[in-house]
């Protein structure tokens, strides 16, 4: 694209094409209005003999820009001649001269093609009042301006695409059925299948199984233990109280009564000893049971000789026992009672054996390694872990029999 230019001999953008809108006009603000180049007469003499040929063309020959309209009467004498002629003398011109050439700047980097500046007040001034930037107004100006525009309205990328959310095809937008046949028919489509219900059902099913199930493993694993443990410190305050007080005498004590305090030390355990293996009114309670009725009837500490039998939970409920497998030969095991404190070493540990080996509790168990009477404690406890199918079975002989009077034994004191 190129610029237009005022030079061209012929006058068809200036001279011919243009004369009603620059000879009716005025254009006073153009510099091609105005007379730059000569005389006060030089645009008669120019348009005259340039343009039309014969003066019943009207307004196109010598009388129409010569004398009346751009002659001496409109712009020669009043408007344009004075000041032009103090400002600075005007050189005579022939009279088929060419026009002097006017400074033309270089082409900008973009475009050579006129143009606005690209403000929002000069595009503003264009379209009305209104911004290049209301996505109703096309940009004014070059290719630069419109690109520009563009940008600013949809960015870089994406210029002018639909909106894929707005945009709805024919087949996409429903359509009323012909017919009440057809009405049934979809209204039948539409309707969940018998496989799809009772794929919900089950759905719905295993995921309330699964609830109820996390659930109860969470109160097994948690709840059970913040109770027990609860209830055990509850019993253990109670029964060092009435040792305190007097209240309770030392002989045989009823089922679910607590008589004595289990120390390890080495697992930081102290839990009271209760009368019994029952769950619901010692084992579930945090205690440790135990074996004193039946045939499963066992010495207790103060005996002379004999076996001391103790059982405890070791998952859930407290889980006194859980790390009684860590003990090793040599680890403290003291029971405290009314008036004593009875310590044992512990000696050997049996891992796994059937739960009807109850030959562990005789007053010399066997496997326990002990071959004659004496003074033992058996601690017996489920394995693996969070079952119940076997037992494990830990042995202690008792190395210290110590009055309350004297204090407290050495293991409980370091």
């Amino acid at each position: 694209m190129t610029a237009l230019r005022p030079e061209r001999e012929s006058g068809t953008a200036y001279g011919q094409s243009s004369g009603d809108s620059y000879g009716g006009a005025g254009d006073q603000g153009t510099p091609y209005g105005q007379q730059p180049y000569g005389d006060p007469g030089a645009h008669g003499d120019w348009y005259g003999a340039s343009t039309a040929a014969t003066p019943a063309q009207g307004g196109y020959g010598t009388e129409g820009y010569g004398s009346e309209r751009y002659g001496a009467q409109t712009y020669g004498t009043d408007a344009y001649q004075e000041p032009y002629a103090q400002q600075q003398p005007q050189p005579s011109r022939p009279e088929h001269a060419q026009p002097q050439q006017t400074y033309i700047p270089p082409p900008d980097d973009e475009t050579v093609a006129l143009r606005i500046a690209d403000t929002a007040a000069a595009v503003g001034a264009r379209s009305g009042g209104r911004s290049a930037d209301s996505p109703d107004e096309s940009p004014v100006g070059g290719r630069a301006a419109r690109r520009k525009a563009a940008k600013r309205r949809h960015g870089r990328r994406g210029a002018g695409r639909p909106d894929p959310e707005t945009t709805e095809t024919e087949s996409d937008a429903p359509t009323a059925p012909r017919s009440r046949l057809e009405a049934r028919r979809q209204a039948r489509a539409r309707r969940p299948s018998a496989a799809t219900l009772v794929s919900r059902a089950l759905g719905e099913v295993f995921i309330t199984t699964g609830v109820l199930m996390l659930l109860f493993v969470s109160y097994q694993l948690w709840w059970t233990n913040v109770r027990a443990h609860a209830q055990a410190d509850k019993e253990a305050s109670s029964l060092q109280n009435d040792w305190a007080s007097g209240k309770r005498n030392p002989g045989s004590f009823e089922p679910g009564q607590g008589f004595a305090l289990l120390h390890i030390p080495k697992l930081d355990v102290v839990v009271p000893i209760a009368e019994g293996i029952s769950n619901k009114q010692v084992l579930d309670r945090g205690m440790v049971g135990h074996y004193g009725e039946g045939k499963l009837k066992t010495a207790m500490p103060d005996a002379k000789t004999g076996n001391f039998g103790l059982a405890g939970h070791r998952n859930t409920h407290g889980e006194p026992f859980r790390y009684i497998n860590r003990l090793t030969p040599g680890d403290d095991i003291v029971v405290e009672t009314q008036d004593k404190f009875f310590v044992y070493k512990m000696a050997s540990v049996l891992p796994v054996t059937s739960p009807s080996n109850v030959t562990v509790l005789e007053p010399v168990p066997r496997g326990s390694g002990f071959t004659k009477p004496g003074r033992y404690i058996t601690l017996t406890t489920c394995t693996p872990e969070f079952t119940s199918k076997y037992r494990l079975i830990v042995w202690g002989k008792m190395v210290e029999e110590r009055p309350r009077s004297k204090g407290k034994p050495d293991a409980l004191v370091s």
